[in-house]
């Protein structure tokens, strides 16, 4: 496992971090698997996890503070996430921040999260939804400033909405935040365009979600693939996502080259990327974290596949399916 900075926060964080959102409750999910992989994970190197309150209500949170109860003499990074108070992803410039992220409210989650993950202060703790919009609430820095003094928190990110690279830019530039998530794989390369360049130049941590579009780049999915009712991917994937989707991860598999997988290769796209201080991968099973964890030690893609990849840019807009 290879290491990077999360940017000014200064931690040495795996390339290759666990995302929880599927223990929470996906189908397939069970707690017992989901901590063995989770363990495993850990032995293996990945000291970052992603989590947040809206994965079960906490329950990704409490998962994430049995493994780092378990490993007190590993340095672990949690990083976490306010959920919306209205409950609304992603966020519109209509949404009123009082009405989404009121001081009451994060403080509120803020200290659940720190109860769940058992920990004194939270390292990197995250709205889960944004707008730039709101940059100018003087209750957005006030909050911010509080979490930090009062040692709730260490550091301070944004989750920034799917297909919305650039709508987070004017928060960055007021100092107040520390790292973004942000969608960011071989469909999605926007976030090079802004955000990426002006995240090198305030040295911004830079946290890559969603490495497999939700699965497509894992290059199983089939046109008469159905998820269970109740699985977010069976409205991500419906007829209209799945049907555009398919032909273009056809032609990604002419791309894979000999003794590489497709997920391989679209993990490696955005490990060869030095502006990524970190990529979140859905591990439910061991051998989903075994397939993962090789991506970090086989590093960057030869240059000329890199530019291939690039014809592959896909921009989308966010649409009722998407959310």
């Amino acid at each position: 496992m290879k290491y990077r900075k999360l940017g000014r926060t200064g931690f040495d964080v795996s390339e290759i971090a666990h995302g929880l959102w599927g223990v929470s409750g996906w189908s397939g999910s069970e707690d017992g698997q989901s901590l063995e992989a989770m363990q495993l994970a850990v032995n293996f190197g990945v000291n970052f996890f992603d989590t947040a309150w809206a994965y079960g209500d906490g329950k990704s949170d409490a998962l994430l503070g049995k493994i780092m109860g378990r490993n007190k003499n590993k340095r672990l990074y949690a990083a976490s996430k306010i959920p919306p108070m209205n409950l609304k992803w992603p966020a519109s410039p209509t949404d009123k921040y009082s009405d989404v992220f009121p001081a009451k409210h994060v403080f509120e989650y803020a200290e659940k999260i720190r109860t769940k993950l058992g920990v004194d202060s939270i390292d990197l703790l995250q709205f889960h939804v944004w707008e730039d919009v709101w940059t100018g609430e003087p209750e957005f820095r006030k909050t911010v400033e509080k979490l930090k003094s009062d040692g709730l928190i260490k550091f301070f990110g944004l989750s920034l909405n799917r297909w919305q690279p650039e709508n987070g830019i004017i928060a960055i530039r007021t100092g107040l935040v520390d790292a973004v998530q942000v969608i960011y794989n071989i469909f999605d390369q926007a976030p090079e365009d802004k955000l990426f360049p002006v995240c090198r130049e305030l040295n911004i941590g830079v946290i890559a979600r969603v490495p497999l579009d939700e699965g497509s780049l894992g290059g199983k999915m089939k046109a008469d693939m159905k998820f269970p009712e109740g699985d977010w991917r069976a409205k991500y994937f419906g007829p209209e996502n799945l049907a555009a989707t398919l032909p273009r991860v056809e032609k990604l598999k002419e791309l894979v080259p000999p003794g590489m997988t497709l997920p391989e290769m679209a993990l490696r796209f955005i490990v060869s990327n030095p502006d990524v201080s970190t990529t979140i991968v859905g591990m439910r099973k061991p051998d989903h974290v075994r397939n993962n964890i090789a991506t970090s030690d086989a590093g960057a893609l030869p240059a000329d596949l890199l530019s291939a990849l690039k014809s592959h840019r896909w921009d989308r807009e966010p649409t009722r399916w998407s959310d």
